[in-house]
């Protein structure tokens, strides 16, 4: 029986020193395991900061070519609308000079015409001048 006893104690103590063993290298593989998950977790971190500076300089990049199209658009109409404006000046210019010349021309070929016209108006606006009064 000590045979038996001396085997058991044996077991016992494999068992024992399995277990020991065993106990140690679950430590040690949780140990590498919480090391990877902190650089993982690092890298995470490092990727998250890259992803939101790509975002941040998205943004910024499109807000500005909003403005620089907006500009660009505002200063194409008003560039063409200061054109229309000065071509319609010009037309109103020359159509007024065109009439100017007209009368005077009338004027120089009926010289009657002209000073009976001129005091039929004036009659006209004296007359209309009076009646408010």
């Amino acid at each position: 029986m000590t045979d038996l006893g001396s085997q058991a104690d044996k077991l016992r103590n494999d068992v024992s020193d399995e277990a020991r063993a065993g106990a140690s290298r679950i430590g040690a593989e949780a140990g590498n395991a919480r090391e990877d998950l902190a650089a993982d977790l690092s890298k995470l971190k490092s990727d998250i900061a890259a992803i939101q500076e790509t975002l941040t300089k998205f943004v910024s990049n499109a807000g500005a070519e909003a403005y620089r199209t907006a500009r660009n658009v505002g200063e194409t109409v008003s560039g063409q609308a200061s054109q229309l404006a000065s071509d319609a000046a010009a037309t109103a210019q020359n159509q007024v000079r065109s009439m100017t010349a007209e009368l005077e021309d009338m004027a120089r070929s009926k010289p009657l015409g002209t000073i009976f016209g001129t005091l039929f108006v004036g009659i006209i606006i004296g007359m209309m001048t009076r009646g408010r009064n």
